[in-house]
């Protein structure tokens, strides 16, 4: 194993990469890594660290997979025509992809398949492989952006890229012909869930030209709800009883959260989907 910015990193072997998802209009989750330095103290994959073997909280570790180019390669001779997304339980262009390329080999090994892909990131390091993309039959690339306030990323996503760099990453992606999206969620309650805050938001997004948004609220339950909450206690003491609230009354908050994200989207003539 090796140490480094606080994440234990270890270089394993995988016998396959390339899983059947079960995530609805999901085929394929592609995932380079297992587990995810950037921290986010939301974070619903960290489910995940049961079946990890590490005893470190998730975010605290990663787990390279260096063969997992040439296993998608031989998977990808045999595997149906089907939708693949990277990545589903970690950031494939987390910090540690600048210096394994894991990522990049996939996207390399994909380039003879005529798969749709739709990448999924927090990070602007994309912006590195903008020589193989084009290159693509059919991708997309969506950055999470959960808020505008550079201060609760970084409490809430501390090893993460900048909101400014996410949206220039969006802009020029965008101006290079590749198709963009969003996904803003878990919008976080009293910090980027008022009306003002997702108006500013969804102005910024139809301004670097994204394709479409994808909206969500924050689910507040077991583990996370434990995490959200120390972090909560430490830096915004007074919004733990509002998020106490949210936490018991999701299915209210995350409707009304919906119609006015659905209005405001309309409003900045972007594509908005559930």
């Amino acid at each position: 194993m090796k140490a480094g910015q606080s994440v234990i990193v270890r270089e394993i072997e995988c016998k396959s990469v390339l899983t059947k998802s079960g995530i609805e209009s999901v085929d394929y989750a592609l995932n380079p890594y297992v587990g995810c330095a950037h921290g986010c103290v939301y974070c619903y994959a960290s489910f995940m660290k049961r079946f990890t073997g590490h005893k470190e909280e998730w975010g605290a570790f990663v787990d390279v997979k260096v063969n997992a180019a040439e296993v998608l390669a031989r998977q990808m001779k045999r595997a149906k025509r089907g939708n693949i997304v990277s990545s589903t339980v970690t950031d494939p262009y987390q910090p540690l992809e600048e210096r394994y390329g894991i990522t990049r080999a996939c996207l390399e090994a994909l380039t003879d398949y005529d798969f749709p892909i739709s990448i999924l990131t927090k990070s602007d390091l994309v912006l590195r492989d903008l020589d193989i993309l084009p290159r693509l039959r059919d991708t997309e690339v969506g950055f999470t952006i959960t808020t505008l306030d550079e201060e609760a990323r970084r409490v809430f996503e501390p090893r993460s890229s900048p909101v400014s760099a996410r949206l220039a990453a969006l802009a020029e992606l965008a101006e290079a012909g590749i198709k963009t999206w969003a996904f803003c969620g878990p919008l976080l309650p009293f910090l980027s869930d008022g009306e003002e805050q997702m108006d500013a938001l969804f102005e910024d997004l139809a301004r670097v030209g994204v394709s479409y948004i994808i909206v969500d609220s924050m689910k507040l339950s077991g583990a996370i709800w434990g995490k959200v909450r120390r972090v909560l206690e430490r830096r915004y003491p007074d919004l733990v009883e509002g998020y106490r609230y949210v936490a018991a009354n999701r299915r209210p908050y995350h409707e009304a959260l919906m119609a006015t994200a659905q209005r405001l989207a309309e409003k900045h003539g972007l594509t908005w989907r559930v």
